[in-house]
């Protein structure tokens, strides 16, 4: 898949700065599959994304360990919440490396100076269709222990979205203090900028304040022409299946495009 020389160029930045951070390396393997530069949506920067479906073909399915949302609304009236967002989860996890050589992938230099390089992933992979599984398991094995701890506290889970209940404020922010410790432990941490608190926070398609828990209100964009406004469809879904009850047979079309 040719690349235009603005994307060859991100792509080159994006590949150096994930050497740099340990999530790539250089590479002689037998696999090779492509990659694509997409323009985020403020115009401004690029992302790399990995295409592994044929890579998917070959291993075996996981399969989802929650097989739907969790639903805030168990959170007793007026207890303090505050909400957690794990950062970068998937480059947190190291692939074993007799699986690294899978996720190979090559990239050419610009106008074909010189020989192509070829590298593949330390880290576990966007697009890999298990790597959702494998963080989850990993993130709910941090927690099990602090849940026997903080058995008074509600403590929910969902991919990489944190929610912390307590009758009271101290409950919570001990609680909070103790998972981030040991989220950070295991090389696991915490995106500050994204931590909700107070009397008005979001979190899984809902808008939970001392009283009450509402659905967000949704905008459903049904004219898809690119893989990223069914990324977005998906996206809005997810978030109402539970409240109306979709099955996964119903999705099974928009999963296939994605």
């Amino acid at each position: 898949w040719p690349l235009t020389k603005d994307k060859l160029l991100a792509a080159h930045q994006i590949i150096n700065r994930e050497v740099e951070q340990g999530h790539l390396e250089e590479s002689f393997s037998p696999w090779n599959t492509p990659i694509f530069v997409i323009q985020k949506k403020d115009k401004s920067k690029f992302r790399l994304l990995h295409d592994l479906r044929e890579v998917n073909k070959c291993m075996e399915d996981m399969g989802a360990l929650q097989p739907g949302l969790p639903l805030p609304s168990a959170i007793p009236v007026n207890w303090p919440v505050v909400v957690m967002d794990i950062k970068d989860w998937f480059f947190s996890i190291p692939l074993a490396p007799q699986d690294s050589e899978r996720f190979a992938f090559t990239v050419p230099s610009t106008n074909l100076c010189e020989p192509a390089k070829r590298y593949q992933w330390k880290v576990l992979p966007q697009g890999m269709k298990n790597s959702p599984t494998i963080c989850q398991a990993a993130v709910a094995r941090v927690l099990e222990p602090l849940r026997r701890r903080f058995a008074n506290a509600i403590i929910i889970h969902y991919m990489d979205d944190l929610l912390i209940a307590a009758a009271t404020q101290q409950q919570v922010d001990e609680t909070e203090k103790e998972i981030v410790k040991q989220l950070a432990d295991k090389g696991l941490h915490v995106q500050e900028t994204k931590t909700q608190k107070g009397d008005s926070i979001t979190y899984l398609g809902t808008r939970i304040s001392p009283q009450s828990v509402v659905p967000q209100p949704l905008k459903f964009n049904i004219q898809v022409k690119t893989l990223h406004d069914v990324q977005k469809l998906v996206g809005v879904i997810q978030w109402v299946r539970n409240l109306i009850g979709i099955p996964n047979e119903m999705m099974l079309p928009l999963f296939e495009l994605l």
